[in-house]
């Protein structure tokens, strides 16, 4: 059994909220390159331009890439064979407080959601997963919710077409439009119950562009993402090839009576960082 203490959890989710506010991760930066190289209107490529230098800004300045520093969602993933020495989500909020408050990030959370209040930068949400090994991985995702109010799920019968679900996602990231601020990367949970399908649609934000699994999903992925660049809605809303960077799909088995399809789209500045400990 190997043990943790709760002040070097804390201290990791402090770094990877800089992070993953300062620094666009890699894979989406490449992904923002190549649209730009690709994007035949020039006012499209202008703003992909800008969001690429702004990116650039954003690592050297230590600055946030952007104002919405979102609702914070740490994954995490617990080994079975680890001990935390203290209170695991006490030191993950803790670390979130510490964070943003170094960064000088937006503190966007209020308490209540109905009485709302002044804004806050805790609590954080929280998702633990069970894994072997004696490691914990953490995965911070800072939501914005220009881009997370676009989300949306449907309960279809388990005798929908493939075609009925693609529409439904196209029709999602349509709905979008330029509120969310595209270029987008579209997350799609597929399987599970609602709530969990919800939950498969955020984890798949977390998965490199590139990282592709089997034929079936990795083709749908792509003909997905096709279908989305032809509705034209183009960086910034303002038309062009290049509506959404990448499609990702995560699924889960479901009930014989039902089929869940949830979609979280992130906006270009999908911030993300993760570590080991």
């Amino acid at each position: 059994m190997r043990i943790i203490s709760a002040q070097k959890i804390k201290n990791a989710v402090c770094d990877l909220c800089l992070k993953a506010n300062f620094f666009l991760r890699a894979d989406v930066l490449r992904a923002l390159r190549y649209a730009y190289k690709k994007e035949p209107q020039k006012q499209a490529k202008e703003i992909l331009g800008a969001i690429i230098k702004n990116a650039a800004i954003a690592r050297r300045e230590k600055l946030a890439i952007c104002q919405d520093t979102g609702l914070v969602c740490v994954f995490v993933e617990l080994g079975e064979n680890v001990k935390i020495r203290g209170n695991l989500k006490k030191a993950i909020t803790q670390g979130v407080k510490l964070g943003y408050k170094k960064g000088f990030l937006r503190d966007s959370i209020v308490k209540d959601p109905l009485l709302r209040g002044k804004p806050t930068y805790q609590p954080p949400i929280i998702h633990i997963d069970i894994v072997p090994g004696n490691r914990i991985k953490l995965k911070v995702l800072p939501k914005g919710f220009g881009c997370e109010n676009k989300t949306q799920l449907k309960m279809f019968s388990p005798t929908a077409s493939i075609e009925e679900i693609k529409k439904f996602i196209v029709e999602a990231v349509k709905s979008a439009g330029p509120d969310a601020c595209p270029p987008f990367v579209v997350g799609v949970g597929i399987g599970g119950t609602a709530d969990y399908a919800c939950w498969l649609a955020k984890k798949a934000l977390l998965r490199d562009l590139y990282a592709k699994r089997s034929t079936l999903y990795t083709k749908l992925e792509s003909n997905l993402l096709s279908q989305i660049n032809k509705l034209n809605i183009g960086p910034m809303g303002l038309g062009g090839r290049t509506t959404a960077l990448g499609v990702n799909i995560e699924t889960y088995p479901t009930h014989i009576a039902g089929l869940p399809v949830a979609v979280n789209i992130s906006c270009h500045a999908l911030r993300y960082a993760n570590k080991s400990i």
